[in-house]
């Protein structure tokens, strides 16, 4: 119903706020992922990365419940900088020990000398062929 009062081009939809869905964001204190932001915020009350994770986490359950957020663009952008913090450019280390180790398997398969075969194919027509026309 959210989504239809969203999408009304004419009139005023303040009109019919009281037909929103109310929001209830449910937390488990058991999840480690909970736990960790209760230690973040009792270690730094102010701590930015701990509200940021927080805004994403509410944001990925609104998703998931089947809602949209206000800002997609911008939950994409929490998202990506999430990522960024978690990887911490462990992608381009992964990248530059796998470049390592293709280059040590490309000489090692150099001297043995490989030869590529290559087959072309041809066109095999039979009376029963149910795609001919």
């Amino acid at each position: 119903m959210e989504r239809l009062m969203k999408a009304q081009t004419l009139g005023d939809t303040s009109s019919l706020e009281f037909m929103r869905g109310r929001r209830i964001f449910e937390i488990n204190p058991d999840h480690p992922i909970v736990k960790d932001l209760s230690a973040a915020c009792k270690n730094e009350p102010e701590s930015t990365e701990a509200k940021r994770a927080v805004e994403l986490l509410y944001e990925t359950a609104l998703i998931s419940s089947g809602y949209t957020p206000e800002s997609p663009a911008e939950l994409g952008g929490k998202i990506y900088e999430m990522m960024t913090i978690a990887l911490g450019g462990r992608w381009g280390r992964l990248e530059e020990a796998e470049a390592t180790v293709s280059e040590s398997s490309v000489e090692f398969g150099s001297s043995e000398g490989t030869v590529t075969e290559v087959v072309e194919p041809s066109e095999v027509r039979t009376e029963s062929d149910p795609w001919r026309d």
